[in-house]
């Protein structure tokens, strides 16, 4: 009988979907894996674009996780500030295996002081915050340290899901899982700052400011600044 290895992802209000159910999609494929949805009730939660999802568990009642993984999303700083959210991600990283994140989420973990030391990725947008709450940032798509696995913006979520397969089960799983999920981007190139058109940056980046961009690295850098 294939042994039961428990999943955590942390659902909170607008969160990026995509950053949970990307990895959440590819993992649920995993051997033994079953999959936790926390929160700290059981209320529909509206994802930052309008999507809403059902916890299935509390941070009551949430078993002692294999792997906790934190999603990113608008709503990131008010996590880093919660401190139900923060006290709990502490209490399983004490007993987890692995401990990660996707795109911003891993400021959330810095936050509870789970990255102190450690290498982690972000979404590009963001990462420079990492130094500021003791991580190491890494511009990659999936960063491992020790048991920390940190995927980067958005997307990378998928390849992390393949990576904790790989590390897992090994690369012939992951291949399948990849092959009947049919992933085999055929990106348009420019994903990045350092490989996107320069009027394509700029427009993105004034793009992101018009939905708070500029405010939200405000908060995080008064954050950082009283710790």
């Amino acid at each position: 009988m294939t042994e039961t290895f428990d999943i955590g992802f942390l659902l909170y209000p607008e969160l990026t979907q995509l950053d949970m159910t990307g990895p959440a999609q590819v993992l649920a494929r995993m051997p033994g894996a079953k999959l936790h949805f926390v929160w700290k009730d059981l209320e529909l939660i509206r994802d930052d674009c309008g999507l809403t999802f059902l916890p299935t568990a509390t941070f009551a009642d949430c078993p002692q996780l294999d792997m906790i993984c934190v999603p990113g999303g608008y709503g990131c700083t008010a996590m880093m500030q919660d401190t139900a959210v923060l006290d709990w991600l502490r209490r399983q990283a004490e007993g987890a295996r692995f401990v990660t994140s996707v795109c911003t989420g891993s400021l959330i973990l810095a936050a509870a002081g789970l990255m102190t030391g450690y290498k982690a990725g972000c979404h590009w947008a963001w990462r420079e915050h990492l130094a500021a709450f003791g991580a190491i940032p890494v511009a990659e798509r999936v960063v491992e340290d020790r048991n920390r696995i940190s995927g980067g913006g958005v997307t990378a979520g998928i390849d992390f899901g393949f990576r904790i397969v790989e590390k897992l089960h090994g690369r012939d799983l992951a291949e399948m899982i990849q092959l009947a999920l049919e992933y085999d981007p055929a990106p348009l190139g420019g994903g990045t700052p350092e490989t996107a058109r320069k009027p394509i940056l700029d427009k993105t980046l004034a793009a992101m400011a018009a939905r708070g961009f500029d405010l939200r690295r405000a908060e995080i850098s008064s954050l950082a600044s009283v710790r």
